[in-house]
């Protein structure tokens, strides 16, 4: 379990926490965990999410398990810098959708003597790194790789798999369209996958 640092007076300088996983994996319910303790010792607390995640509440950060806390959606990394000054604790939940630019500013709140914790998934739907974040764990001082269980093995899930057929980058679902996965579990559906596109093609070369 990760427990929260204790603040270095002497030094004035904050640090990155990273919260990673897959779909699933209880990441926000983390994040959430950890902001409200803050808000509880009286810490000032904002939390910042990209205005393109409007899957549950236009404002609250809400995790799958329905616990929410209250943010202020932004459209790029930039806002956020405007607005997290005076900020002890500064939160940033689906932090992949955001530009590159979210490194250059949690590593500046951190300078400035801000806890800055993000959460986010860590591969897309293809198993690659997504966006902002490996960066994000690269520079941080702590990441908590948190995982879900394979609905197909029972075993640790840290793959996101799409079970529809759209291929951009950026689907925002549920469980009708995403379900965790294990190495193995992702492995085979991903092969399935591709027998699948190759069996369609195959049939629409025949009919020409």
């Amino acid at each position: 379990m990760f427990l929260e640092n204790t603040v270095n007076h002497k030094e004035q300088f904050g640090w990155i926490e990273v919260i990673c996983g897959s779909m699933f994996s209880g990441k926000t319910e983390e994040l959430i965990r950890r902001l409200k303790r803050a808000q509880f010792a009286k810490q000032k607390v904002e939390i910042f999410k990209p205005t393109i995640d409007t899957r549950y509440h236009d404002e609250m950060v809400v995790s799958h398990d329905a616990t929410q806390i209250r943010s202020t959606p932004v459209p790029a990394a930039a806002n956020i810098a405007l607005l997290a000054q005076g900020c002890d604790v500064v939160g940033i939940d689906e932090a992949q959708f955001f530009d590159d630019e979210i490194v250059k500013i949690c590593n500046d709140l951190a300078n400035q003597g801000i806890r800055v914790i993000v959460a986010g998934l860590d591969m897309d739907f293809k198993g690659n790194p997504f966006g902002p974040m490996p960066a994000l764990m690269a520079t941080a001082e702590y990441v908590t790789k948190v995982h879900a269980v394979c609905t197909r093995t029972g075993n640790l899930a840290n793959y996101s798999f799409r079970k529809t057929a759209n291929d951009n980058l950026v689907l925002l679902g549920e469980t009708e369209e995403y379900e965790p996965l294990s190495r193995a579990a992702y492995f085979y559906a991903m092969k399935e996958n591709q027998e699948k596109e190759k069996e369609i093609e195959s049939k629409a070369k025949n009919k020409k």
